[in-house]
């Protein structure tokens, strides 16, 4: 049995997660939330604590494998300070409390782009969290960088997001070489594919970008 345990579970890639691995033989799937949702696949075990209480409920669950679909935008976090807290603080935070608990493996959501040394303050502070995570001894990292998430309802309002996902069908043609990884790219199949890595096993650290993604997914 691998034990699974699951931050920002309620978010767009978080939902469909839940919903891939609440079907696996083999897994018990453990989510971390501040409200409980209104509806919880039939087997999944829910933690409803304060942010600041997760650490302790990570102790508690002792899971192998931790995944982190945590994340917000400048413009709902109101602040670069806002943002951070949740972006680098909550998501290390999250991951140090389940190595300290016994994790072997930890899989984050961040983004294409992400580098600790970007000019671009949200690319860096996902490129930072990164770095942290890699650091804290896993036998296992795995950093997802999708690029523009489409399909599903997003728990917060998106204007921008929203009008580039219209125009994706057109922007993605455009999108050659190089330039692929910029691509949309549907959020099931993010899910599907952080559900595949969460039983892969092995070691090392792992960057995978929309192709890889998409393979994985299958």
């Amino acid at each position: 049995m691998t034990r699974v345990v699951i931050a920002g579970a309620t978010g767009l890639i978080g939902k469909q997660l839940v919903v891939a691995l609440a079907g696996h033989e083999g897994v018990e799937c453990h989510i971390l939330v501040r409200r409980k949702p209104e509806r919880v696949p039939m087997g999944v075990i829910v933690h409803e604590a304060a942010s600041a209480d997760w650490a302790n409920e990570v102790a508690a669950i002792k899971a192998d494998v931790a995944i982190s679909c945590l994340g917000t935008t400048m413009r709902t976090a109101g602040s670069k300070a806002a943002f951070r807290a949740i972006d680098f603080d909550l998501v290390t935070g999250f991951a140090k409390a389940a190595k300290d608990a016994g994790a072997r493996h930890m899989t984050a959501v961040s983004s294409v782009g992400a580098s600790a040394k970007a000019s671009n303050f949200y690319l860096q502070t996902k490129g930072e969290a990164e770095a942290a995570m890699a650091q804290l001894g896993f036998d296992r990292v795995d950093f997802l960088r999708p690029g523009l998430l489409t399909g599903g309802e997003r728990p917060e309002s998106r204007p921008g997001e929203s009008v580039a996902i219209m125009l994706a069908p057109l922007t993605d043609l455009l999108m050659v070489g190089g330039l692929c990884r910029y691509r949309s790219i549907p959020a099931l199949a993010v899910a599907q594919a952080i559900a595949h890595l969460a039983l892969a096993g092995g070691h090392g650290k792992h960057i995978h970008e929309n192709d890889a993604i998409r393979a994985l997914a299958g």
